[in-house]
């Protein structure tokens, strides 16, 4: 018989001894071997640690006295994750983990999933947590996070607690049974980012470059999509970079809600990655419920996508900003850039069919771009809307000459 999977879990005995307890048991009674890792600042319990306080605050250079004479419980946990960070490490690199889970209020749940962040891709993260049925995005990050809301506050065992728990922790098991760690593809891999409304162009492109024999990733670029695709950019060999979708880059020039702030683009462009840029969806910018649109952007032209979210058209000076923008990152790429630009409109809300369609935009975005492209990086401009067939196998076509599949 193998050995079992061993699972990291992160929890503290000083404020949380019997629920950890609980939960250890039912991931032993589930076929796992379970590590502890006790980020208790308060008071040391022996309670059997993989992970103990002490070692805890040694691998952030402090001792538990020092930790708590800061008397900030920011300042002290801030030591606490750096520490936590190293000695999950040090444990994956000499047992091999197949999982992460976490049990916390707001400050376990914060030291649980920066532990969680540093691991790769694949490996199960798992964090039952009071702020689960919030704003989880600065717990999950850009990490494949499972959150579970704990319904009860994490003090002691009841009916719902037991059962939540008992959940988290078959979670988490089920999935470390299962645990394969990611095997990089032999196809040279392309990146793709995207939304709906260019949905139409990015799977022709997926597709073909499937059947050419790449192995393609798509990424959602809605705030976090396009930082995902980055940090994939840094972490992987990346053969190509479509950047098809730049509606990040306008929300964070014009104050959208989707703005994936000021390094957007730029892991492909310092990689020296061959990139192909398009104006995908910066024919808007998102805005929240229609009364937000209105409130925020007045005098604009409006679409409800649905009652969260409006399309706020953009115009003439937002098209300039994003192509300056644009301009003034390529400058600093270290590989083949390229940028194509659809004449007929930039996403399904722009085009004939769409409901802020401006014929009249797209050659002003080219026009600027143009004027302010470094030399050297071609801007090719195409008779067709950026969800006609021919655009994207204008797009599939550069691919192949930034860099042939090896053939089958």
């Amino acid at each position: 018989m193998g050995s079992k999977p061993k699972v990291l879990l992160i929890m503290t005995l000083d404020t949380k001894e019997q629920e950890t307890g609980f939960v250890t048991k039912c991931l032993e009674d589930s076929g796992i071997e379970v590590y502890l890792l006790d980020a208790s600042i308060r008071n040391t319990i022996d309670g059997g640690a993989a992970i103990t306080p002490d070692q805890i605050a040694a691998a952030a250079g402090k001792t538990l006295s020092e930790i708590r004479a800061l008397n900030h419980e920011g300042k002290c946990q801030a030591v606490m994750i750096e520490g936590a960070i190293k000695c999950a490490h040090a444990l994956h690199e000499r047992i091999g983990l197949s999982g992460i889970l976490g049990v916390g209020g707001s400050m376990g749940t914060a030291l649980g999933t920066a532990v969680m962040r540093t691991f790769p891709f694949g490996l199960p993260k798992v964090m039952v947590s009071t702020m689960a049925s919030g704003m989880t995005k600065g717990y999950v990050g850009t990490r494949d996070i499972v959150m579970v809301n704990s319904v009860c506050d994490i003090s002691g065992l009841n009916t719902i607690t037991r059962s939540v728990f008992r959940n988290g922790a078959l979670a988490v098991a089920g999935m470390a049974h299962g645990y394969k760690s990611l095997v990089a593809s032999d196809k040279p891999l392309v990146v793709i980012s995207t939304l709906g409304t260019t949905d139409k162009c990015s799977v022709r492109v997926r597709k073909s470059l499937e059947d050419k024999g790449f192995e393609v990733m798509v990424f959602h670029t809605l705030g976090t999509g396009g930082i995902i695709m980055d940090e994939v950019v840094k972490e992987q060999d990346v053969s190509v970079v479509v950047d098809l979708s730049l509606v990040e880059i306008n929300d964070f020039l014009h104050q959208g809600l989707c703005s994936a702030g000021p390094d957007r683009c730029k892991a492909a462009l310092e990689k020296g990655v061959p990139t192909i840029f398009a104006p995908g969806n910066i024919d808007f910018l998102v805005a929240g419920p229609i009364d937000d649109a209105h409130a925020r952007f007045p005098g604009k032209r409006y679409h409800i996508h649905n009652v969260a979210l409006t399309a706020v058209r953009s115009e003439a000076e937002e098209f300039k900003h994003v192509a300056e923008h644009m301009a003034e990152l390529i400058k600093e790429a270290k590989g083949p850039v390229t940028f194509f630009i659809p004449l007929l409109g930039f996403s399904a809300h722009d085009s004939e069919q769409g409901h802020l369609h401006d014929p009249s935009l797209p050659p002003v975005f080219a026009e600027h771009l143009k004027k302010r492209m470094p030399a050297g990086v071609p801007v090719s401009e195409f008779p067709y809307h950026i969800n006609d067939e021919q655009f994207a196998d204008a797009i599939v076509e550069r691919v192949l000459a930034f860099r042939q599949p090896p053939v089958a």
